[in-house]
């Protein structure tokens, strides 16, 4: 049995490592020709697989570009649960929120370079909403939890959500414009001080 777990996790490792190969093969291509040019097969191709293999994986460009931020996203969420039971919903979020970025430190040049790229994109800017709308629902799960006021509907927990979501969004679009030596940590903070006032 053991053989078969320890298979099964080298199986699990290679599928990742074939993700992150797809998505890095993906930032790549796009940040040297643009979105709107590349192609799933040239992807594929950087990345060194078939089209079929890209397929298993993802189901178009997009999802391919965006994977990065679904993991960082994911990351975020994980440190949302794992914030003391007794932080109220709001504290809890901003805690999380400062917690990753810490964490992240200097932000990955690419990475940065791929939020740029997304503003002229459509297509990529309706695939992030479409991740976001999912992340938001997870988020307002755990906002519920840390909820003493009845919230029947669930409409305060999604506000919450959405609102955090949002402030981390005009907290980095903000950075992007701003001069090299700003600090996104402290821009973060701010959006959330603002945005948090009716949720404290």
């Amino acid at each position: 049995m053991s053989t078969t777990i320890a298979e099964a996790g080298l199986r699990e490792r290679k599928k990742a490592a074939t993700r992150q190969a797809l998505h890095q093969a993906a930032v790549r291509l796009a940040i040297a020709h643009g979105a709107d040019k590349i192609t799933v097969e040239a992807v594929a191709d950087a990345a060194g697989v078939s089209r079929r293999t890209f397929s298993n994986y993802f189901a178009n460009k997009e999802e391919a570009l965006l994977y990065g931020d679904q993991q960082r996203i994911g990351t975020l969420i994980g440190m949302v649960q794992a914030r003391p039971a007794g932080e109220g919903p709001w504290q809890a979020l901003t805690e999380a929120a400062r917690e990753f970025y810490r964490q992240v430190g200097e932000l990955d040049p690419a990475w940065a370079a791929q939020t740029r790229m997304l503003r002229s994109q459509p297509a990529l800017l309706a695939q992030q909403l479409n991740t976001f709308a999912a992340v938001e629902r997870e988020l307002a799960a755990a906002v519920t939890a840390r909820t003493a006021e009845p919230d029947p509907s669930g409409v305060r927990a999604r506000l919450a959500a959405a609102t955090f979501m949002t402030s981390l969004r005009v907290a980095l679009h903000i950075w992007l414009d701003a001069p090299a030596d700003t600090s996104l940590e402290d821009l973060v903070d701010r959006a959330l001080a603002e945005a948090g006032r009716g949720f404290a």
